[in-house]
């Protein structure tokens, strides 16, 4: 039988740890090993000024965690409390949890790089120009905005406990993928999991690469909606109109700094929609005169 939950009874009841808290320093220390490999193979993976950048980012995303994980519990125990669905805490939960989490993480992701303000919450993830550990820090601090894709897992009937544990699973999965050192896993693996491979494809600016490989854990519904694309051609990592500097605060909100500009010059509601919600790089002042 479902008993709905305070958030009190919630953080009472279950000493959650905050994983990628504890993950942090480790994933740290594992990019500081590749930065050594780098180095010692002269592959010029690693630039100092953009490691920086990348590392203070990621504090930054870290730091907020602290006060969002709250936020995050608030909004996923409200959508279970008030579905009348109710899927018991098991093993088997939790995988199913995964998979449909995914989902969710899929259309997420595509509608944050087919959307601009979306976009203006994810862009600081790709606006570097090297492809290592540290780019998996940079996580925007505005991209709490898109929780509204995970309440879907709730409605459902998972328990916020169990959400919550798939959700920080499947942020730490994001690690390992960001970086050239892993060339190819086993063809099954590849088949259905995000790899390095599948990974690459998505940070790259080369235009057959662009828009390619949402997928968080799984590649199969980049194969399933037809945004597969296969690593060919060698990656070139960043965005089309690259940020100036290594600043965190205007690699975090520079898209939203344009966003807000592009918004008071705005002449209809007409104009200002398209300024949020079409395709970054697609809304054009002259279709407006």
């Amino acid at each position: 039988m479902k008993e709905k939950l305070t958030i009190t009874e919630l953080f009472d009841t279950y000493n959650l740890p905050n994983i990628i808290l504890y993950a942090g320093p480790i994933m740290i220390a594992l990019a500081f090993v590749e930065m050594y490999i780098s180095w010692r193979g002269q592959k010029g993976l690693y630039e100092k000024k953009d490691f920086i950048a990348s590392l203070t980012i990621g504090i930054g995303y870290i730091i907020q965690g602290l006060f969002t994980k709250t936020l995050l519990f608030i909004v996923a125990l409200w959508a279970y409390n008030i579905s009348p669905l109710y899927i018991k805490p098991t093993w088997w939960s939790y995988i199913l949890c995964f998979f449909v989490l995914d989902f969710c993480r899929y259309w997420a992701h595509r509608l944050g790089h087919e959307t601009n303000f979306l976009w203006a919450t994810h862009v600081t993830h790709h606006n570097s120009d090297k492809y290592n550990f540290s780019t998996s820090f940079r996580l925007s601090w505005t991209q709490q905005i898109k929780i509204i894709f995970f309440i879907p897992v709730s409605l459902l009937g998972f328990h916020p406990v169990v959400f919550f544990i798939c959700h920080q699973i499947a942020v730490l999965y994001q690690f390992w993928i960001h970086t050239e050192l892993i060339r190819k896993m086993p063809a099954w693996f590849e088949f259905f999991f995000t790899t390095p491979s599948h990974h690459r494809v998505h940070h790259a600016k080369n235009d057959k690469y662009l828009d390619r490989n949402y997928g968080s854990t799984f590649i199969i519904f980049d194969r399933i909606f037809g945004t597969f694309q296969p690593e060919e051609e060698q990656p070139i990592y960043g965005i089309k109109n690259p940020v100036k500097g290594y600043n965190p605060l205007r690699l975090v909100f520079h898209v939203w700094v344009d966003i807000f500009k592009n918004l008071l010059k705005a002449r209809s509601l007409k104009e200002s929609y398209a300024i949020l919600f079409k395709a970054p790089g697609k809304y054009n002042p002259e279709d407006y005169d």
